[in-house]
């Protein structure tokens, strides 16, 4: 057992804490962001992006450091991105909660598709890493430092985007438009900001439980430290962006639940960049089998497909990307347990 491990039984009480810590502040965070992004003009797409993305991805990173820090490098790599390829999963679960139409075409936002795409070129990264895992600037490796640099690029196009809009998505009668409210809380801006720190904070402790629990399940278990990235961690730090995102289509705001997946989708991105940058013993890539190929070109494959989804816009039911996505993951899954060391 590495030196600092859990047991298995306090292991499986820290996620089980982390598990109830995050459904008490799931909610609460999106009817917060939703009217901070009503109140301060930023729009849903943006404030699910980078209110929620960045909160909610808060036990991801935590995760992902814990195990980069203790030189586990396969699972430091699978928690990012097995937490996008989950986040993933979660929307074609909200297509079967919102009965009304599919909730790509109802959410129409071509702020969402450009973060999709970016999502895409962000883990494009990790493969040119994987195909050359000894290349390294002090210990990092070259693809890594690109991705807060695209992202950051991304967040630029973003508000251009926001701000002249060269594509419009054609409106019917099933499209939710992100119009303010008329109504709010009556708690006041700089009150909703602290409210929103103060549920941060809470989100991000579970994180180093998560971490520490997923890390004592390895040891105790002797499953592949990717295999329990990909799946388990992922599914506890991703449970923010599932509980914000039922709670923001039980408010209406399509937009922000949608924005919400794939702005930490993209801060979970980010975390690849932190994993090696934490892996102080050389380059991660260098340490990581090819499993982790796998899941990086897996999940870019989900997400390409949800970029469809939203650009097609199929009216009923949970269209294609609502039944592909899932079995990508599933595919995914298996392809981790059957193959060879």
């Amino acid at each position: 057992m590495i030196a600092g491990t859990w047991p298995l039984v306090p292991s499986v009480i820290a996620l089980l804490t982390a598990l109830v810590a995050i459904l008490f502040a799931g909610s609460a965070l999106a009817r917060t962001a939703d009217e901070l992004a009503d109140r301060t003009g930023m729009g849903e797409a943006v404030a699910g992006a980078l209110l929620l993305g960045a909160v909610t991805s808060l036990p991801g990173i935590a995760t992902t450091i814990i195990g980069s820090v203790r030189q586990d490098a396969e699972f430091a790599l699978a928690n990012p991105i097995g937490g996008i390829a989950v986040q993933t999963v979660w929307l074609a679960i909200a297509d079967l909660l919102y009965r009304r139409s599919n909730i790509e075409h109802a959410a129409a936002s071509l702020e969402n598709v450009l973060q999709a795409l970016v999502l895409v070129a962000l883990l494009c990264l990790p493969v040119v890493a994987y195909a050359t895992p000894k290349l390294a600037i002090l210990w990092v490796h070259p693809a890594s430092l690109l991705i807060p640099v695209i992202y950051l690029y991304g967040l630029v196009l973003l508000r251009r985007l926001r701000r002249e809009p060269m594509w419009f998505a054609r409106n019917t009668s099933d499209t939710r438009q992100d119009v303010p409210a008329n109504t709010n809380s009556g708690v006041s801006v700089r009150r909703l900001w602290f409210r929103l720190a103060a549920l941060a904070a809470v989100v991000a402790a579970t994180g180093f439980l998560i971490g520490q629990g997923g890390l004592g399940v390895v040891a105790a278990s002797g499953l592949p430290s990717g295999f329990v990235g990909f799946t388990l961690t992922t599914a506890l730090t991703s449970l923010p962006e599932l509980i914000t995102l039922i709670a923001a289509i039980r408010i209406g705001a399509l937009t922000l639940g949608i924005g919400n997946i794939l702005g930490g989708n993209a801060f979970d991105a980010l975390m690849i960049f932190l994993a090696d940058a934490t892996y102080r013993p050389g380059s991660i890539y260098s340490e990581a089998n090819l499993s982790g190929l796998l899941f990086t070109g897996m999940t870019t494959l989900m997400t390409a497909t949800l970029a469809a989804g939203l650009i097609i816009r199929e009216r009923r039911g949970i269209g294609f990307e609502g039944a592909a996505i899932p079995l990508i993951y599933l595919a995914t899954v298996v392809l981790l347990l059957i193959r060879p060391g």
